[in-house]
């Protein structure tokens, strides 16, 4: 039996990582770190109320449990705040990576860590593990930062780099581009999207299941998790009003030079997913087939 944390536990990958491990009671003995009461709406793991950023406290707690695992789940990830509070983003994407990795190295844990397409400048899209990062934001260099931290170290580690995640789960702490654009729509407003960015979305049971894969085989470096087809927002958001049965009228193009947010965006992403195919032996779909998935979950 496999020993698990997955730290922010709480929230949407955390949340979705707990309903798939816990279907295998079996397999996987799983411990929960998040702030504040546990929110998954399950008592059928050990939730630890911890506060990650006190480095002490957190080495502490890992060493008691000694996992073989550690799914490393939380993250600042709100990109304009990452800007603005460069201090509280480094402490959690940054700082929390190393003490992770400095205990993983101590009790021999195989560390599993989440990172962004951000790391890109977004200028050729469908990016592979092995093209060379340049990050446009503080957002992007800090999850850049981290997985250094990793590659650097003498840990078992895996980095699954992701885009724009999306799904629902029991407590929600915020919104994502799905549920959003849904709400919206629902309440016949009408909304801007940018056109001119380009991104393949991720369902967060796919992203869960990656974390699995790599725990059962116990894959170790880069592996890039999405959904199979590059679309620009605009679209993304056109196939959410289609899937859902949604006016789509109300959807209303725009650039993004038009928005003057505080951290610059990189234009076109995606992954290339060969290796994923490959060696984890997973094959993402595209947006549309995962939101038909999503809405039956949802029915």
């Amino acid at each position: 039996m496999h020993k698990i944390i997955i730290t922010g536990s709480n929230g949407l990958l955390g949340q979705s990582l707990l309903d798939l491990l816990l279907k295998e009671k079996d397999k996987y003995q799983v411990f929960g770190f998040s702030r504040g009461k546990n929110r998954s709406g399950r008592k059928d793991f050990s939730y630890i109320s911890i506060d990650i950023t006190n480095e002490a406290l957190l080495k502490n707690e890992i060493k008691k449990i000694n996992p073989d695992f550690i799914i490393n789940t939380a993250a600042m990830t709100q990109v304009d705040d990452c800007e603005t509070n460069k201090k509280a983003c480094d402490i959690l994407n940054v700082e929390v990576v190393k003490w992770l990795a400095e205990v993983s190295s101590t009790i021999n844990s195989h560390l599993i860590h989440i990172s962004t397409d951000f790391i890109f400048d977004g200028k050729t899209g469908n990016y592979k593990e092995t093209d060379k990062p340049n990050p446009l934001s503080y957002y992007g260099l800090s999850k850049l930062k981290s997985e250094n931290i990793l590659t650097t170290s003498n840990i078992d580690y895996t980095i699954l780099r992701t885009i724009l995640v999306y799904g629902k789960v029991f407590d929600m702490s915020r919104s994502n581009i799905v549920l959003w654009v849904k709400e919206m729509l629902e309440k016949q407003k009408e909304i801007t999207i940018v056109n001119d960015q380009f991104r393949t979305p991720t369902y967060v049971e796919d992203l869960a299941m990656a974390c699995k894969i790599s725990i059962d085989k116990r894959a170790t470096g880069i592996f890039n998790i999405s959904s199979n087809e590059l679309l620009s927002v605009f679209e993304i958001a056109q196939q959410i009003a289609d899937i859902f049965n949604l006016n789509k009228n109300l959807i209303k193009p725009i650039s993004t030079s038009t928005l003057n947010q505080t951290a610059p965006r990189p234009p076109k992403t995606g992954f290339d997913l060969t290796k994923t195919n490959t060696i984890l032996n997973f094959y993402p779909k595209s947006f549309k087939e995962d939101l038909k998935r999503f809405k039956e979950k949802l029915m």
